[in-house]
């Protein structure tokens, strides 16, 4: 009989972050061991309890959404979208400009569908969320990786990147706060991204998820604040700031010169009708997280000194620096660490099969840096949800079975 094969369309397709790494990692568990896990950024699992008003709303908003919204989602839950944007100083953006997903996930999903042709290219940074990746080979066309300078805080050169334009280039993607190193973008390097993207007419699309969770007098940037001559493209919601990673609740915003984009938005209406409407519970969980009193939502706290985001991230930078031959750049947002392990030290050649032997010798679960699509087998992705002490646990374990394979 005839094998049943996978869609040609998935080669070149990765996605690490629940790939094999996590395949070994739950037979472990099938096995009976506890697998200290700092590979995935989800709240909730380590006690980041969602504010109760947004609980609540969902909850009482139960019995009114048992049917499909409008496909953009709302009008409450675009009105507050686009109310927030105002507050930030981004102009123009009407509640029709934004339209409602299940996670930004499946935003960034449906508007590569919409923009790219097959052998399209779109630059995306390196290293980058995979997701960016994936989307843009599954959509038929090639991420273009433009390089974070790990020397210089994790920042790209604007020069490099423009040089990396051609007449096959459609859009160009910035993360920010980045994951998986944490870099925050001045105002001056945003500012940088849209004067290009406007040069060359590409949509910008910027990824904000982690616009809230700042550290050391950090500040986010909008990106739609400076872009008018093309089209800007918003991703955001609330999974993480909010902590309700599991409600599925984000958006796109649509704004700059959407007149040169009309076709482009045509069909990502198209697409957005097709899969009905994002899950109408959550929706409403937005007007009241986005609320001017509650916009907030603690974040700002978790993040001060003695909060519980930034102790965590101080004390697993302590631990893993304090390590011979790791070295990591402090992340001024996000709740990641991003560190390197000296190739002099350790001569890592396949960092997928590292970390796996990693977490067989130690039950540490963390993610490897060619996962997020990183040239070289020197880092890795640590989150920093956890708790101090099980973060203390899992660093000593990993500091232990360092100095087993190290290179004297």
């Amino acid at each position: 009989m005839r094998s049943i094969t996978q869609s040609r369309k998935l080669s070149g397709v990765r996605y690490d972050v629940r790939g094999p790494i996590l395949q070994e990692a739950e037979r472990l568990e099938r096995e009976g061991h506890a697998i200290l896990k700092l590979n995935i950024g989800n709240p909730a699992p380590f006690g980041f309890e969602a504010p109760p008003e947004i609980v609540e709303a969902l909850r009482l908003a139960l019995p009114a959404a048992q049917g499909y919204s409008d496909s953009r989602g709302i009008l409450p839950a675009r009105e507050a979208v686009s109310r927030f944007y105002a507050d930030e100083g981004v102009p123009g953006i009407h509640p029709d400009d934004v339209i409602i997903g299940n996670g930004v996930s499946e935003m960034i999903s449906l508007v590569l569908q919409a923009l790219v042709d097959d052998g399209d290219e779109i630059l995306v940074p390196s290293p980058d969320y995979p997701l960016w990746t994936a989307q843009v080979t599954l959509s038929g066309g090639r991420a273009v990786h433009y390089p974070c300078d790990e020397s210089n805080g994790w920042m790209p050169d604007l020069e490099a990147i423009e040089a990396l334009v051609t007449p096959r280039t459609k859009g160009i993607v910035l993360i920010n706060p980045n994951n998986p190193t944490g870099a925050v973008s001045s105002a001056e390097l945003v500012r940088g991204f849209a004067s290009l993207a406007e040069r060359h007419g590409l949509v910008l699309m910027s990824d904000e998820i982690y616009e809230k969770i700042l550290y050391d007098g950090a500040a986010h940037e909008h990106a739609a604040r400076h872009v008018a001559d093309t089209l800007c493209l918003t991703f955001s919601g609330l999974s993480k700031a909010q902590r309700v990673a599991g409600y599925r609740a984000g958006w796109v915003a649509i704004s700059g010169n959407r007149e040169r984009a009309t076709d482009f938005l045509e069909g990502l209406t198209l697409l957005a009708n097709m899969r009905m409407c994002a899950n109408v519970p959550a929706q409403h969980a937005i007007p009241v997280a986005l609320a001017p009193e509650s916009r907030g939502s603690g974040i700002g706290e978790l993040c001060a000194p003695g909060g519980r985001l930034r102790e965590q991230r101080d004390v697993a930078h302590a631990l893993l620096t304090s390590i011979p031959g790791v070295t990591c750049e402090l992340p001024g947002g996000a709740m990641y660490l991003f560190p390197r392990l000296d190739p002099e030290q350790f001569p890592i050649i396949d960092d997928q099969a590292f970390v796996i032997d990693l977490l067989r010798a130690t039950h540490v679960l963390v993610t490897n840096g060619r996962g997020f699509n990183l040239a070289t087998p020197d880092h890795l992705r640590f989150v920093t949800l956890p708790s101090v002490p099980v973060l203390t646990e899992a660093i000593g374990r990993i500091a232990e079975y360092l100095d087993t394979v190290r290179v004297r």
